[in-house]
């Protein structure tokens, strides 16, 4: 069972994620804000985080470049999921280290295989 960090600071979409990435057999932790992303992240060393952009405290970039730059965090997968679509919004996610980058609103199902996809490339 492979243990998943979700970061999203929007409650209906947080128990939406917690509910299907429970469903699809994993081991859920979650948290509201980048900041208690981060410390979760670097305490918990999940397989793979689930990782808002606009979120308070830390938005998702800063706290993707800070698990990049810290030697437990920096091997984490991390795929980020943001209403934010434009082409730039992308390759800054991806120049930050994000492993994929889902647009909202997303798919349950892709989201699923997009998840099994990232923890099978190890």
């Amino acid at each position: 069972m492979s243990r998943i960090l979700i970061v999203e600071d929007e409650p209906d979409v947080l128990l939406l994620l917690e509910n299907r990435v429970r469903g699809a057999g994993h081991d859920v932790q979650s948290a509201s804000d980048g900041e208690r992303g981060l410390e979760l992240a670097l305490a918990a060393e999940p397989d793979l985080i689930i990782l808002d952009w606009m979120m308070p405290k830390l938005d998702g970039i800063e706290v993707l470049e800070r698990l990049r730059a810290d030697e437990v965090g920096g091997g984490i997968k991390v795929l980020m999921l943001t209403a934010r679509s434009q082409q730039n919004d992308v390759d800054r996610a991806f120049a930050a280290g994000a492993n994929d980058y889902i647009v909202k609103p997303f798919s349950s199902r892709e989201l699923v295989e997009r998840i099994a996809t990232l923890l099978e490339a190890d």
